[in-house]
């Protein structure tokens, strides 16, 4: 049965004690006819009375217009005036003029599609009227109920400490509807549900996006994509916008727009007021982290404890964010885990970027983070606070020399010193070093790297160089003394020998 709190066509007829009746079968009427919302109930028994009429209502006769008159052409045109005026339905009060419902209106209405039902002379014009009045004041009820609380749920999600993320969560459940924060470059910054949008008409959103915030002036506008429309709202004041949300949803109404423009009245407000905070927070937590760099975690524990619960307990992992660590969205994420699990977590941003401490066996946050934002991270080993330094040093290390997303310095350290200084800038290092016996080979024909690298692996000892060269040892020792001369330095010290080999080791 249809809710009768519905003002529809189907919920009117199905009205208790309204004895209401189609005509005909709804099989051969217009596909949704029955659920179009009915705006008004009026009747006229007047052969033309569409300059009366507005759109969206049922009509109401008696039929005393038709009395006298056989002709099918009267009943079809005056059932073609009504569709192009925009009526919705037609009842027929039955015993008041005629009996039963005459069959040539029935034909009309069943050739033009329109629904034509009895009215029974025990059921007055007013009671129809009035059970549709009651109906959109029931709905209007509704919805006004559903608005107020809405805009209750709405401003509870405000007061998270992650608000604006809730804000617009809790919007999106309420209109059933995705909902998309763009920042002030264009980007999607935050959606939800999250992926409920593909990627093209997300990129043809931001284009949109970019356009209004090119403008600068604060505006509502609606576009479709596909066959999906949206709606824009600008975020902040004209000439200075903060964003824009877009939802997916097209024309609201004015319980819908109510709560729109309350979350674009608390989001604004919120990006306003969260710009300052964040900054302020970034910064204290920036000068906590210089405090710990300095290996005395005293005046970082007290500020620590004050404003967010403490410090993780050591033993410590600390690890370095690489690119992509930097933006807003997770910033808020992290803020919102160290929220939620006071003194495991602190981060901060140095002169290197991202940094996290995380207790030493309870790691799984920065695995959360690199799957979530495809950010790559650096980890230390187990430290305590008074080697924090040096555990900001493992952590960066490992960030540039490990592969894997979170590359942890033990499996770094583990591939040895050497490999470390296998960087472009180490190469050219190197190169640089040996280039004078490289030239030499080429000039001369000589075999001075080779050589050279032979007697350094077999530890300076010129016989068993020899020996893997194939030629006499005093060759070997010739051939070292013209590379000393070459490269001007005493290869009988260990250090001299320990950086000739590094080079060597860097080159093919």
């Amino acid at each position: 049965m249809a809710d009768a709190d519905t003002p529809t066509l189907r919920a009117l007829l199905a009205r208790p004690g309204l004895r209401l009746q189609l005509a005909f079968d709804e099989s051969e009427l217009a596909p949704g006819a029955l659920d179009q919302p009915v705006r008004w109930v009026h009747n006229s028994d007047l052969l033309d009375p569409t300059p009366f009429l507005s759109d969206g209502l049922a009509l109401l006769t008696t039929g005393t217009q038709f009395v006298g008159t056989d002709d099918p052409a009267v009943f079809s045109e005056y059932v073609r005036r009504l569709t192009l005026r925009g009526v919705l339905a037609l009842g027929f009060g039955t015993e008041v003029v005629r009996a039963g419902v005459p069959p040539l209106l029935i034909a009309a209405c069943r050739s033009a599609r329109m629904p034509l039902f009895e009215v029974p002379y025990r059921t007055p014009f007013i009671a129809v009227a009035r059970a549709n009045a009651e109906a959109i004041a029931a709905q209007a009820y509704a919805r006004r109920s559903w608005a107020l609380a809405a805009q209750r749920a709405i401003a509870l999600a405000a007061l998270r400490p992650d608000g604006l993320t809730a804000t617009l969560a809790e919007l999106a459940r309420q209109l059933d509807a995705w909902v998309g924060l763009f920042d002030t470059a264009g980007n999607l910054a935050n959606e939800h549900p999250a992926g409920a949008v593909d990627a093209a008409t997300a990129a043809v959103l931001s284009t949109e996006v970019a356009g209004v915030l090119r403008r600068g002036v604060r505006t509502g506008s609606a576009l479709r994509i596909g066959d999906t429309p949206f709606t824009l709202q600008t975020l902040g004041r004209g000439g200075h916008l903060r964003g824009v949300i877009a939802i997916a949803a097209g024309e609201l109404d004015q319980e819908g727009r109510g709560v729109v423009t309350a979350v674009i009245a608390m989001a604004g407000l919120a990006l306003e007021q969260n710009e300052g905070i964040a900054r302020a927070r970034t910064l204290m937590r920036a000068g906590v982290l210089q405090s710990l760099l300095s290996d005395d975690p005293t005046l970082a524990r007290r500020i620590a404890r004050d404003l967010w619960g403490g410090l993780p307990a050591a033993p410590l992992a600390v690890a370095a964010a690489g690119p992509g660590a930097e933006g807003d969205a997770v910033t808020e994420w992290l803020e919102l885990r160290a929220d939620e699990t006071p003194g495991r977590l602190f981060f901060g941003h140095g002169d290197g970027g991202l940094v996290l401490v995380v207790p030493a066996d309870d790691e799984h946050v920065l695995e959360a983070l690199a799957d979530r934002f495809d950010v790559r991270l650096g980890v230390s080993l187990p430290a305590a606070y008074g080697g924090f330094a040096r555990a900001v040093t493992e952590a960066e290390t490992a960030l540039r020399r490990g592969t894997p997303r979170v590359a942890r310095f033990a499996e770094v350290a583990a591939s040895g010193v050497l490999n470390a200084l296998d960087t472009e800038a180490g190469r050219a290092l190197a190169h640089a070093a040996i280039e004078p016996l490289v030239r030499q080979d080429a000039a001369e024909g000589s075999a001075l790297v080779e050589t050279v690298r032979a007697w350094l692996e077999h530890d300076a000892r010129f016989d068993a160089a020899a020996a893997a060269l194939g030629v006499h040892r005093h060759t070997v020792r010739a051939r070292v003394a013209q590379a000393q001369r070459l490269l001007g330095t005493d290869l009988g010290t260990f250090a001299a020998r320990a950086e000739l080999w590094a080079a060597l080791r860097l080159l093919p």
